[in-house]
């Protein structure tokens, strides 16, 4: 919804955010977005697998360092390639 547009990745992930924030009301949201930027690998640089990770915390993530450390340990024992 937020990228089908041109789009700056840090917006999108704050938008992103935000909409599940003011839907769905909880404690706290927590959005990671990890983008393979092509213009990067395309043209410019030419720099292989150009990745940016983008977050936003808010909420119980933003006030509370160890929730926000128990989502980031989560998410890091995962990895998930881009397809």
């Amino acid at each position: 919804m937020f990228a089908k547009r041109l789009q700056v990745q840090e917006r999108m992930t704050r938008q992103i955010a935000d909409f599940i924030n003011n839907l769905l009301h909880p404690h706290g949201v927590a959005v990671v977005v990890e983008g393979l930027h092509m213009c990067a690998t395309m043209r410019g640089i030419k720099k292989h697998d150009a990745r940016m990770t983008t977050s936003t915390m808010l909420g119980a993530f933003r006030n509370n360092m160890a929730t926000r450390e128990e989502f980031l340990a989560n998410i890091s024992r995962v990895s998930h390639p881009l397809l």
